[in-house]
């Protein structure tokens, strides 16, 4: 917006923040994650000490009030979230549980006398955890199907869990998703529509997925010599499968697949994974709800919301962005608690949208105005092959941080490149972003 070079430096000078005007130093071990509150009164610091920190945003930062979360088994907190009145706090951190290192768990804090409110269980502890309005707030819980195959629910949870009366829901099921190649899904997060002009998200969704050649689509009706003699491709991930009208129904061609294994007649032979991952994706063809028809918000549902997470189909390391539209009556907990009001046989939600970001995730952040995705990734070698899921392919030093319109669901601008990682495949884990009108940090 400026006019001259002079004013371009001096808006340069006065706005970057360069200037340290002070260090707090009451944490005592590695600090993780820093969240401010709406009215940028208040932000809260989580740390592997295992204590929430809440501070005064004022000229002189002072701390107002510090919780540990020790006593609760938490090993340590990782990320916290106001609501949007900024009366609660969600805070997420790592469970220790029996057996099981991979748990984490989500508490509520009042933000007007510092009262423990609730704690629910979040699985695995990558969720995170995010609030979809002032009192519901979604957690996740995964459950093993195979040694690969597993199935996320996402779950609806009040804020006030134990203050409600008993006739009351505190918790209802929002989402089941079956995850194939030990992908799971993490750090979720809610976009709120109503800030932006009306999306039209689902408009090209059968185009968009035609136009996806990043995961060919399987024809799992047939098992013809033809296909036998093609290499193997990728499987495509079954939730993002529009119900066909031809070809063999999914009920007769697992018939037909294990008719084929028992007969002999599968060439070549297939490994205990690609087997498994095979059968997963004929079984949940079939038991799996269609994309809502009509979903285009119109001006009168203007309080459209979507749910969005990192997820994957090919490999465990989240390489995929899962987009999927909460429609108003499950914005509360009241009603069917389990998925009542669902056919026996529609076990599986699909996803809405898919984006393929071909690398590993390490960090999404939302505008303010929830407009645009901000994704950090590290990228996977351009031709590269998965035919190990628990093999992911090695990752690119280089941090790309890449910008999506949720509006048209494309990149908007090509990836930016400032940061570099050293750390390996295995251990490459999630860098928060935060994104403000005029920055991204």
């Amino acid at each position: 917006a400026a006019v001259s070079w002079y004013d371009e430096f001096q808006r340069l000078y006065d706005t970057i923040p360069c200037v340290e005007v002070q260090a707090l130093k009451e944490h005592s071990d590695q600090v993780l994650h820093l969240s401010f509150s709406h009215s940028g009164c208040l932000f809260a610091s989580c740390s592997k000490d295992c204590t929430v920190k809440v501070w005064s945003n004022e000229l002189d930062i002072s701390l107002q009030h510090s919780s540990n979360m020790r006593p609760y088994n938490w090993s340590y907190t990782q990320f916290s979230q106001f609501n949007s009145d900024d009366s609660l706090l969600l805070v997420s951190g790592v469970f220790v549980g029996p057996h099981n290192s991979s748990s984490g768990e989500i508490a509520v804090i009042s933000m007007e006398n510092f009262t423990l409110l609730s704690r629910v269980r979040n699985k695995p502890y990558d969720v995170f955890g995010c609030w979809l309005n002032e009192t519901n707030l979604i957690s996740g819980n995964l459950h093993r199907i195979g040694r690969i195959t597993s199935c996320s629910v996402l779950w609806l949870n009040n804020a006030f869990q134990g203050i409600e009366s008993e006739n009351v829901n505190v918790v209802k099921r929002l989402f089941k998703i079956q995850n194939l190649n030990a992908s799971t899904i993490r750090t979720v997060m809610v976009a709120d529509c109503s800030r932006y002009d009306s999306p039209d998200l689902l408009l090209d969704y059968e185009e968009q997925l035609a136009a996806s050649s990043t995961c060919p689509v399987f024809d799992l009706g047939s098992d013809s010599e033809e296909e036998e003699a093609k290499p193997k491709q990728p499987p495509e991930p079954a939730v993002q499968e529009l119900p066909d009208a031809g070809g063999v129904p999914a009920e007769d061609g697992l018939q037909q697949f294990f008719g084929d294994i028992m007969g002999g007649h599968m060439r070549p032979a297939m490994t205990d994974t690609e087997l498994e991952t095979k059968v997963a994706e004929l079984f949940v063809r079939n038991r799996t709800k269609p994309p809502e028809p009509n979903l285009l918000p119109t001006e009168s549902s203007s309080k459209t919301k979507y749910l969005i997470f990192t997820t994957g189909c090919l490999t465990y390391s989240p390489h995929q962005i899962g987009i999927k539209r909460i429609l108003p009556h499950q914005m509360t907990t009241a009603g069917p608690v389990l998925g009542e009001e669902r056919r026996s046989d529609e076990f599986f939600d699909s996803l809405d949208h898919v984006i393929d970001i071909h690398g590993h995730i390490i960090g999404m952040g939302l505008s303010p105005d929830h407009r645009y995705l901000y994704v950090n990734s590290r990228a996977w070698p351009r031709d590269c092959v998965i035919s190990d899921p628990m093999q992911p392919p090695p990752i690119a030093e280089e941090i790309d941080l890449h910008v999506f319109d949720l509006k048209t669901m494309k990149e908007v601008k090509r990836a930016l490149r400032a940061h570099r990682a050293y750390t390996p495949n295995e251990e490459c884990f999630f860098i928060f972003l935060d994104v403000s009108r005029d920055f991204v940090a």
